[in-house]
């Protein structure tokens, strides 16, 4: 039993490294948009081509893009965010049968564990673009949703991109989570749908625009009124 609580002890001390190491590296990438989608992408897909673009396009407007560092949908964000110049981040996961690392990282972080990996994806997003995926790709979508909904992280742009591929889904949410009440009509403005990748990083680009805006309009309610009287 001493044993296993000193090996329980030490796994504490791992897990605290991997957020150390990702709050080291991370906390200076300025504004960063994290992608998601399938490894098992290949570079002929709609989905691996349309990821390059988006990351190309928010990449020339000054944006960092993270991926999970691997291959498919990974590579393609990470590609795209070198054509465009900025900054390619893959946040690499070891896995029973190894994910094979992409080239196309500037800064390449490696985790044993994935809850601490997410904490990553989501602290340092000032948005998120999920792509045609499987299981994980599922997971972040989710629970970015949910962090939003619940306000446990502040409301960022979330793009869903691949209409025909998410249909399925977004109409069961319409014809069976809105119709048993276990979400809102509202939730599904929680995140935008769109088939263009241009468009989709034209979103991101306006919403934080928009944020901008609206903050800088309350810090000018929120000021008192000028005083006008002269100086003697």
């Amino acid at each position: 039993m001493e044993e296993f609580v000193g090996v329980e002890t030490w796994r504490v001390f791992r897990i605290m490294s991997e957020f150390v190491e990702g709050f080291e590296a991370l906390r200076s990438v300025g504004p960063a948009v994290s992608i998601f989608g399938s490894a098992r992408a290949k570079r002929s897909n709609w989905s691996y081509k349309a990821t390059c673009k988006v990351a190309e396009t928010l990449s020339r407007n000054g944006y960092a893009v993270i991926s999970g560092g691997g291959p498919g949908i990974m590579e393609a964000a990470n590609r795209g965010a070198k054509r465009g110049k900025g900054l390619s981040i893959g946040l690499n996961i070891q896995l029973p049968e190894e994910q094979k690392v992409n080239r196309y990282q500037d800064k390449s972080l490696h985790f044993k564990h994935f809850f601490a990996r997410k904490v990553m994806f989501v602290k340092y997003a000032a948005g998120y673009v999920i792509m045609p995926g499987g299981f994980g790709t599922l997971d972040e979508f989710f629970e970015s949703l949910t962090l939003i909904q619940t306000g446990k992280i502040r409301r960022f742009p979330v793009v869903l991109m691949g209409e025909s591929y998410w249909g399925g889904l977004l109409e069961w949410m319409r014809s069976s989570m809105i119709q048993e009440g276990t979400i809102s009509r509202s939730d599904l403005k929680l995140f935008h749908v769109t088939d263009d990748p241009v468009g989709a990083a034209s979103f991101i680009i306006k919403s934080h625009k928009d944020s901008i805006r609206a903050v800088d309009e309350r810090r000018r309610i929120a000021l008192p009124p000028p005083d006008d009287t002269p100086t003697l």
